[in-house]
């Protein structure tokens, strides 16, 4: 039982187009538990909506890039509500397989050679960044070999971001979308 209820329809006309803002266009489910708790706040969900859809919608990295940076940082996190909404619907729409995915959230995923080197640096980056707060010149290093410096920084808004979003669904204790992929057994 989640500590904050989603709120449940009929949602008020704002909150209702609001929603709507935050789901992609013909999708036929609830909007995500996690976006009906936060317009419980509707001033912060809009702070909010602006840096997630900005991330998601108009990033610099590619798309398979970016979901590998979400589902290893919310494997990392033990966020299973939020890795399991992304790889039932976005990893998978980036060409990420089902095997890539549960190796994300395999601890030593980034010494598996079956990724490609800039998906390791990220993997890499990511774990280090989860561990200490902090990149060493190498693991940074190795991330510039592959990426411009834009990018660069938005690979760490991405992996904070997404930090967030795992602290908000943990800490909101949330339950997996009936539709999400279930987080494989550790």
């Amino acid at each position: 039982m989640p500590r904050i209820e989603p709120l449940t329809p009929p949602y008020p006309a704002p909150i209702d187009q609001a929603l709507r803002r935050w789901m992609p266009p013909g999708v036929t489910h609830e909007p995500l538990a996690l976006f009906r708790v936060l317009h419980r706040n509707p001033d912060l969900a809009s702070r909010m909506f602006a840096l997630g859809a900005g991330l998601l919608g108009h990033g610099l990295l590619p798309a398979i890039d970016r979901e590998i940076v979400i589902a290893r940082v919310t494997a990392r996190t033990g966020c299973a509500y939020e890795w399991g909404a992304h790889a039932a619907t976005l990893a998978q729409e980036t060409g990420l397989t089902e095997e890539q995915l549960h190796a994300t959230t395999d601890i030593d995923t980034a010494a598996n050679t079956a990724w490609p080197p800039r998906h390791a640096a990220l993997l890499n980056a990511v774990d280090e960044l989860h561990d200490t707060a902090r990149l060493s010149q190498a693991v940074w290093d190795s991330l510039d070999a592959h990426y411009e410096d834009a990018q660069l920084l938005e690979f760490l808004v991405l992996a904070g971001w997404y930090r967030t979003i795992s602290y908000l669904a943990n800490g909101l204790l949330l339950e997996e979308e009936p539709w999400g992929t279930p987080f494989p057994a550790r």
